[in-house]
């Protein structure tokens, strides 16, 4: 399976998404097929580190806990 990150776009009353050159010619796509889109949608890092409400260590704490893996 190949993943892309595609930014989706107006087109009439719908969206749509172009698929990349290089990915249709690895994947051999060709006009008028019918291909399998398996959709997610992507999360910002902003909204992801909203979801973690007990944080209670501060950035340079973690980063030193990290370090002494390295040790």
């Amino acid at each position: 399976m190949v993943q892309i990150e595609a930014k989706t776009r107006e087109w009439g009353s719908s969206l749509g998404v172009i698929l990349p050159k290089p990915l249709v010619e690895e994947v051999g796509i060709k006009a008028d097929e019918i291909i399998i889109i398996d959709v997610r949608k992507g999360h910002k890092a902003k909204e992801f580190f909203g979801l973690l409400k007990n944080w209670e260590k501060s950035t340079q704490e973690i980063k030193d806990e990290a370090r002494r893996g390295w040790e």
